[in-house]
């Protein structure tokens, strides 16, 4: 199979790469260098270069928040926006024919269990969390006749090696360890 990373070159994204690499995958790895995903015309661009694709791991994103409803900016707002639901809008519509085409087709992103409880202080964040959960499964509709899925990974937060080492002496019994989810993405295709 042939998987793109939307996002790569973070944690998670090289958890990803390794574990969908170690399972046969041929992992394209897109980093911001790499292409514009706010720029829907060069995400069109990279997708007609790449042809044939099997999935498409969004996992660009980012959180800024705090100071309650009063401190939810329209900066953070846009931030988060362009970020969490414009690049996924870019990258859905970019790669959706190759993705209906392929019959192990998958579409995945990387949500919050905060849309459970929202919060004042994550209110920016987790309303482009639940817009972007909302496109994935209008995306999955427009797949409805074809052999593809969409996939939506709800977690409190992520943690890495590294996060540890920075921080040895805080609590991660709650979040989710970057090479879990990692394997997790590999099992999509494994259901294939």
């Amino acid at each position: 199979m042939r998987v793109v990373i939307a996002g790569a070159g973070s944690p998670l994204g090289d958890a990803s790469a390794a574990a969908l690499s170690a399972a046969g995958h041929e992992v394209i790895e897109v980093r911001r260098s790499d292409c514009d995903l706010t720029d829907f015309a060069a995400v069109l661009a990279l997708a007609q270069r790449l042809g044939a694709v099997d999935g498409v791991l969004h996992l660009v994103g980012g959180w800024r928040g705090g100071g309650g409803l009063a401190g939810q900016s329209d900066d953070d707002f846009d931030w988060l926006w362009t970020r969490i639901v414009g690049t996924l809008r870019n990258t859905t519509r970019a790669f959706l024919p190759a993705i209906a085409a392929s019959p192990a087709g998958r579409f995945a992103i990387v949500s919050a269990t905060g849309l459970a409880r929202p919060t004042a202080s994550n209110a920016n964040y987790l309303a482009a969390k639940a817009a972007a959960e909302t496109w994935l499964l209008a995306t999955g509709n427009a797949l409805k006749d074809a052999p593809a899925s969409v996939h939506i990974e709800r977690v409190m937060a992520l943690v890495s090696d590294a996060d540890r080492a920075a921080n040895p002496d805080r609590d991660y019994s709650k979040y989710t360890d970057v090479r879990e989810l990692a394997a997790r993405f590999v099992g999509y295709w494994a259901q294939a």
